[in-house]
């Protein structure tokens, strides 16, 4: 059953928040935990370290995360970056994408290790849809407008990284994203999935409300149309550094 943020009791936000004010205040995962494992992976314009927050709180919570740094470069590549991680974990795994690295998650997910699935602000297509198609069935996100080219790598314009993909940052902080950001090439965008995980496995979504990266009303589309089990966040796209905990907590809800 989805649940969103007008379903999801104050309550339980404020239990939420109040236990995760800290990395020391997260319990260890009982015995009731399905998944001690959580592979996270990351999108256009960012490499692993942007789960530094997120995997900070896992770890204290007693979980093994790891972060895969993907190449970029085509969406099988990419895909094969994060089965090679999935095959070193040792049991259920909970695996992790934000942003571009939905598509990443929907095709590697049918990993055996994967028990769950958890989109931040993420693409979440069905078997071999025309992501791009979709996209453009909704307004564009400001962001779109900010990519630039050197030949066939792609990046984000300082304004657009600051403004469109991290404006709910500090300033210095969004900086130093912005000087570390990895290019991506044109060849990542024109790869489709030839699965769907979400279809088999249990999944979640975090919708950012801020969104200008991409539009909020397409994330709300695919975490519906997923039956995922969403929260919705007051957030730009970089949910995972603004809002650690809730973003942590969501992982640990996943893990069962």
């Amino acid at each position: 059953m989805m649940m969103t943020r007008r379903t999801f009791s104050a309550a339980i936000v404020a239990s939420a928040a109040a236990s995760l004010l800290s990395t020391s205040s997260m319990a260890a995962p009982s015995g009731t935990v399905k998944a001690r494992n959580v592979v996270l992976a990351h999108g256009l314009f960012a490499d692993g370290s942007c789960w530094s927050e997120v995997i900070t709180r896992l770890q204290a919570a007693g979980f093994n995360a790891t972060a895969v740094q993907n190449p970029l470069t085509t969406l099988p590549e990419a895909v094969s970056s994060v089965e090679r991680v999935l095959a070193r974990q040792d049991g259920p795994t909970v695996l992790v994408g934000h942003s571009f690295a939905g598509m990443i998650i929907t095709e590697a997910g049918m990993h055996p290790n994967v028990s769950a699935l958890v989109y931040v602000a993420a693409r979440a297509p069905d078997a071999g849809e025309d992501y791009t198609a979709l996209a453009k069935t909704f307004p564009p996100p400001p962001a779109s407008a900010g990519i630039v080219f050197d030949g066939d790598e792609g990046r984000l314009s300082e304004a657009a990284f600051l403004h469109d993909f991290a404006g709910d940052l500090p300033e210095a902080k969004a900086k130093v994203l912005y000087a570390v950001q990895a290019p991506f090439n044109k060849a990542l965008l024109t790869g489709k999935t030839t699965q769907a995980t979400w279809r088999s496995k249990p999944s979640w979504y975090a919708v950012s409300t801020e969104d200008r990266t991409i539009n909020p009303e397409l994330e709300r589309f695919m975490a519906k149309r997923m039956g995922a089990k969403t929260i919705e966040l007051k957030a730009s796209h970089l949910s995972l550094i603004s809002h650690p905990d809730e973003i942590t907590q969501l992982i640990i809800e996943a893990a069962g």
